[in-house]
């Protein structure tokens, strides 16, 4: 597997896995995060498993095709961000909260409600 810059010929599978896990991210973003070298994706064999949606030092999506997910496939995309950034900040809510907190991040209640922040730098 490698972990690499997204192509925008990747876009419509990338699209795919943030909407297969419910991530509520727009294809003009997405593309935007392309053109910018902001999308990071989690490839093996030609096919990509995972994806990474960088803003700056915000994660704003990190997801994996469902079949693929408990293989450490977000854990190297959030990985490799961090060695393309000083500091990484990202907002979830509480059922992923152990996958940030096992990435080192510090976490505390975000500003809505019943969501966190994980700093990591």
């Amino acid at each position: 597997m490698e972990v690499r810059e997204a192509t925008v010929e990747e876009l419509p599978t990338v699209m795919t896995v943030f909407d297969g896990a419910m991530l509520a991210t727009g294809a003009d973003a997405v593309r935007a995060s392309i053109d910018r070298g902001e999308l990071l994706v989690a490839a093996a064999e030609g096919r990509v498993l995972g994806a990474c949606l960088l803003a700056g030092e915000e994660i704003e999506a990190v997801a994996v095709r469902r079949a693929r997910r408990d293989q450490g496939i977000g854990r190297a995309l959030v990985e490799a961000a961090a060695d393309r950034r000083e500091r990484l900040v990202a907002e979830f809510d509480p059922r992923v909260r152990p996958f940030w907190a096992s990435l080192g991040f510090e976490i505390e209640p975000a500003a809505e409600s019943e969501r966190y922040r994980g700093t990591r730098e």
